[in-house]
């Protein structure tokens, strides 16, 4: 770089400062007090370019620019090398200028004065002062640095014209009216204002067009536009918006500290409250509140002796506590466990056997027994005066209600009603709390139930209490020992409260699918009541009156646009929901419902109709086929009992070969069934001639005594008595050639033994359409038992004697 220049930049180290400051350094306020335009004769024809990218550069802006050393300085030298000090600013676009090429560079841009550049580490820094539009005329070079010759076009205007004083004065309107409201602009830009007058319309129209926030691309259309009239027509509308932007931002900004004031306001004053009261007396703090709640939550109550003076020490105790320590925390969770249990406080009873009928009756179809056994029990706490203390176990297949019929004992008795599920629970802490030593400790569920129901008296019903699990942290079915024996729940301790808990006043009901799990000290304490499942009629009303009716009314469809026949559910029932619940059958007729939505909104106008022949429309083809008792030459039909209801089980025997003795057993039988088995083979062996087989049958006879259904396990000491007569019929060459099942044990001296489930058996062979049936004799009892409807049209044999199966199948 020349020394010799009067004019040029020094360099010294990073830093680049200008030689001679008073000629070049820009001053605003000189002069007249108006834009000074340089005459054309003292600007360049040659200028070095410099594209910039945002927003282009206008003539009326003085502003810092920064840019890239590396790239870039070399222009820069040659700009400090000339005597005019002046480089040509193009914009090139909002996005950066790494690609680029001359044909990226506009036609129109702008020459600026190069004053005070300085270097910092990769970028140069100067100070840019907007002198005149250029219009690029040659390239020069087309690589950096870009050097172009360049032409300083006239910008067409009379001054005097009203047309352009009336755009040039609406120009300075709207900047003087746009610096009030937006913090950006401040008193420096008021004052570079003057510089600009109606009389030279050019340089405040880019003025104007340069405070604005517009894009990039409209401020470059601006600058190419030569005619003052047509810049400005451009101008106004882009300088209204930002006034409009600055408004709308005015107004957001009063809005927030408006509403900051008033929270402030009202900070002040409720300090400035609890200073007066302090001051008068009259305030409390946070210790004296929490005391005074938890004393006037027992207002109303009648607490023991014993539970008051504990409630009293943990008041006391909390009064001398701070608040922010962690033991006033966990004294204040455990006072408000204590003080918010319904101490003493009972719903009266609704003792009226006729309202329980009713309420029973209408949320259940079938279950006679179980309506009439409740009805005792509630008939029974009539003459007592209340039904508490009493814990009722409600046994039976999925999906047969139990969990309703605990939910209308609630609602026949006028109690409140809490309903938690057992099943899974491992920790004997869910029953009687945890230590309030503990970091989180709780009180147990019925705490909780308490609380939440606020009476001493709900019913309570304990789920799935046969899925409890054990687990290194407990028992909880030992837990539930001392909860469900009216002689100890009278005083039942839970381990957070650590005062006792009178649960006596608590009707407990609990529901389970099976009896094997559970421990017998627990059941013992426990009043069964089974509900053995539906038989197709109870399943037809269940459908018509509840499921059906719900399904229909959750989805509001009205009932006169799906019609669902007699028939059709029927099939339903019999085709595809053959449990002995009716959960399965409620999710086929959701099926048909949610089918024959979609048919109702393609046709608004159409109304379904679903009948037997339309059926497989909505369902597909039936999971159940209709059961042909299976019949022949050793095949017997037995009744066996599951936690899914009563089946129907076929067993068969047949002689595999004549070469020797054998016996075979398949179908996946545990190990009480294959006692049986090996009882009936023993018997039969050593009674063939008794009933009128060849004695020696079995001596060269290899035996194969086959239970259908290998892949379902089967268990159980019920199905001595088929096992032996499959074995008979083998031996006798006699098959049985009517619809006949029979259930019962057998011992090797030929006594047929009880066995449980005669309801669930029965039922199983009224669906499987048989109607002579073979009982042990000393189930006689269970059998008179059962509802009329169940009995009706089954013709019965008891039998304590094998002798007495006999002759009723062979005669």
């Amino acid at each position: 770089m020349s020394d010799d220049n009067e004019q040029g930049f020094e360099q010294d180290g990073l830093e680049w400062v200008q030689a001679d400051e008073k000629d070049d350094a820009f001053q605003p306020g000189s002069g007249s007090g108006q834009a000074v335009v340089p005459a054309s004769d003292s600007l360049p024809e040659r200028v070095y370019l410099l594209p910039i990218h945002n927003r282009p550069f206008f003539p009326a802006q003085v502003q810092p620019l920064v840019i890239n050393r590396e790239r870039w300085e070399e222009t820069i030298r040659r700009v400090g090398n000339t005597p005019h000090h002046m480089v040509g600013l193009a914009f090139v676009g909002e996005t950066g200028v790494e690609e680029l090429s001359h044909e990226d560079f506009p036609e129109v841009g702008t020459a600026v004065k190069v004053h005070k550049l300085q270097g910092e580490d990769a970028q140069l820094q100067f100070i840019a002062q907007g002198m005149r539009r250029f219009r690029i005329q040659r390239w020069l070079s087309k690589k950096p640095p870009y050097l172009v010759e360049v032409s300083y076009p006239r910008e067409p205007v009379d001054a005097e014209d009203d047309e352009t004083r009336a755009y040039a004065m609406s120009l300075i309107n709207g900047i003087k009216e746009l610096l009030p409201i937006n913090p950006l602009y401040g008193e420096e830009l008021k004052h570079y204002l003057n510089r600009f007058s109606p009389h030279e319309p050019g340089p405040l129209t880019d003025f104007a067009a340069a405070i604005t926030s517009a894009k990039g691309p409209e401020l470059q259309d601006v600058l190419a536009t030569l005619p003052v009239i047509e810049r400005m027509q451009k101008v106004l509308p882009l300088l209204r918006k930002e006034i409009d932007v600055a408004q709308l931002q005015t107004e957001i900004s009063e809005q927030v500290n408006a509403q900051m004031q008033e929270r402030q306001r009202e900070f002040f004053l409720r300090e400035q409250l609890k200073v007066i009261q302090r001051e008068l007396g009259i305030s409390k703090d946070d210790r004296e509140n929490d005391v005074d709640t938890f004393r006037a939550r027992l207002n109303d109550k009648v607490v023991p002796e014993r539970v008051m003076e504990r409630i009293d020490d943990e008041l006391d105790k909390l009064s001398v506590l701070e608040t922010g320590s962690p033991e006033y925390g966990t004294t204040r969770h455990y006072l408000d466990w204590l003080t918010s249990l319904p101490w003493g406080v009972t719903s009266d009873d609704q003792l009226d056997l006729a309202h329980a009928r009713k309420v029973l009756d209408r949320d259940h179809d079938g279950l006679k027994d179980v309506k009439e056994r409740i009805v005792e029990f509630l008939a029974e706490g009539t003459f007592k005066g209340d039904v508490g203390g009493s814990i009722l176990l409600l046994v039976g297949p999925p999906g047969v209600g139990k969990t309703s019929v605990g939910r209308s004992i609630a609602e026949a008795l006028g109690r409140q009603f809490y309903r938690f599920s057992v099943g899974g629970m491992r920790d004997e802490a869910e029953i009687k709390g945890h230590r309030r030593t503990y970091v989180g400790a709780m009180p147990g569920k019925l705490v909780q139930a308490l609380k939440e129901v606020e009476v001493e008296n709900p019913v309570i019903m304990l789920d799935e209490v046969d899925k409890m699990g054990q687990s290194f942290q407990g028992d909880p079915a030992s837990a539930l020992l001392e909860v469900l024996d009216p002689e100890q729940n009278i005083d039942f301790l839970d381990h957070y409260l650590d005062v006792r808990l009178d649960l006596s006043k608590v009707l407990f009901v609990c529901t389970a699918n099976t009896l094997d799990s559970l421990p017998p000290a627990l059941l013992d304490r426990m009043e069964q009541i089974r509900l053995s499942g539906y038989i197709a009629e109870e399943k037809m009303a269940i459908a018509k009156h509840h499921l059906w009716p719900k399904l229909l009314k959750r989805d509001h469809i009205p009932k006169k646009r799906i019609n669902l026949t007699d028939a059709a559910l029927r099939q339903v029932i019999e085709g595809y929901a053959r449990e002995a619940g009716v959960r399965q059958l409620e999710k086929q007729l959701h099926r048909i419902v949610r089918k024959a939505a979609v048919k109702l909104l393609e046709n608004e106008q159409q109304t379904i109709k679903v009948s037997v022949k339309n059926l497989e429309d909505f369902l597909g083809a039936p999971t159940f086929r209709k059961e042909k008792v299976m019949k022949g030459e050793g095949v017997v039909t037995g009744l066996a009992w599951t936690a899914m209801g009563g089946a129907t089980l076929s067993v068969e025997a047949g002689k595999v070969h004549a070469l020797d003795r054998g016996f075979k057993l398949t179908g996946q039988l545990g190990e009480v069934m294959k006692e049986s088995a090996n009882i009936a083979y023993s018997y039969v062996l050593g009674h063939l001639g008794d009933y009128g087989a060849e004695p020696d049958f079995f001596d060269s006879a290899f035996v194969h005594l086959h239970v259908p259904e290998g892949a379902t396990p089967k268990d159980g000491p019920s199905a001595g008595v088929t096992m032996t007569t499959a074995l008979l019929s083998l031996a006798r060459h006699e098959p049985i050639d009517r619809p006949l099942a029979m259930t019962g044990e057998l011992t090797l001296t030929g006594q047929v033994l009880p066995v449980g489930g005669i309801r669930e058996k029965v039922i199983a062979a009224r669906r499987s359409e048989i109607f002579e049936v073979i009982l042990p004799d000393a189930n006689r009892r269970d059998y008179e038992e059962l509802p009329d409807y169940l009995r009706e049209g089954v013709t019965v044999h008891f039998a304590s004697h094998y002798r007495d199966v006999a002759k009723v199948v062979f005669g």
